[in-house]
């Protein structure tokens, strides 16, 4: 079974950077994408960014395009995202998640094609 286990959160000033990480445990079967949603408070949970680990393709939400970037560490199961320039509106709690068994073209920002979720970590950004 999948654990995610999601960290690097806090708070910062707008214009300031955070680097979140997601530990991911060993399972059966094929995880073909890692992605990062974001809920803030009173709004659905929305597509941040996403990694095919089959193609190495990424997908970013426009809305961060340019400011946030992805990276992934194999040896250690690991995904990052970079968050850099972040501004109040990116404040939200952060949500990694993969899917299994489907390409991530298509599929990475639709929440109800993720197979596992980890807790959460908190982002606030400050004016």
């Amino acid at each position: 079974q999948v654990q995610l286990v999601e960290s690097g959160g806090g708070s910062v000033q707008a214009g300031g950077s955070l680097r979140l990480s997601c530990a991911a445990s060993a399972y059966t079967g094929s995880s073909n994408c890692m992605g990062w949603f974001r809920q803030a408070p009173g709004k659905e949970r929305e597509g941040v960014a996403a990694l095919s680990t089959k193609t190495g393709a990424e997908y970013y939400a426009a809305t961060v395009n340019g400011r946030f970037t992805l990276s992934r560490d194999n040896a250690k199961n690991t995904v990052h995202l970079q968050m850099n320039s972040l501004k109040p509106e990116d404040t939200a709690m952060y949500y990694c998640g993969t899917v299994v068994g489907t390409s991530c073209a298509g599929v990475w920002s639709l929440r109800s094609r993720y197979n596992y979720w980890g807790q959460g970590t908190q982002v606030t950004v400050s004016s």
